[in-house]
């Protein structure tokens, strides 16, 4: 399965401006619906496809109330997600999943919630640079696209 990730800008509450929609609710309404973090709603789709294609039928609503729309697809990585724009690349063929590794978002968690990333590359030994912007008890690693890469 793939689960996609919608975190909400700081000032909305996601899962409200998102069911509160018939269209958006319609278009959520065949899947469960999850919350790994503070203010955010997650699905599982069927395929990465189906996920970009969820992201796709939503983008009016992102471009409005979602901050962060993520992807953790399990054949490219199981511990890490896939940032919406990366997920796309994949899915059309641009981008080679075992090559997507080196560019990265760590966020910081902090009370459930999604804190400011840190963008870094990951080390010559695999490894991913420890979060440093602030006290976090766990941190969240999405791989970027070389467009994202820095921006904050």
């Amino acid at each position: 399965m793939t689960r996609v990730c919608l975190v909400g800008a700081a000032d909305v509450d996601v899962q409200y401006e998102l069911l509160s929609r018939e269209t958006a609710r319609e278009a959520l309404s065949t899947y469960e619906r999850h919350a790994p973090f503070e203010n955010s709603l997650a699905v599982d789709t069927v395929s990465l496809g189906a996920a970009v294609s969820l992201c796709n039928d939503l983008n009016w609503y992102l471009v409005r109330f979602v901050d962060l729309a993520l992807v953790r697809e399990p054949s490219v990585s199981t511990e890490e997600w896939l940032s919406r724009s990366l997920a796309t690349q994949v899915r059309d063929g641009d981008a080679d999943p075992a090559e997507t590794g080196d560019l990265l978002a760590v966020y910081g968690v902090e009370d459930g919630a999604l804190v400011e990333p840190m963008y870094v590359t990951r080390r010559p030994d695999g490894t991913v640079p420890e979060y440093d912007l602030r006290p976090a008890s766990e941190t969240v690693v999405v791989r970027v696209t070389e467009d994202e890469f820095g921006r904050g």
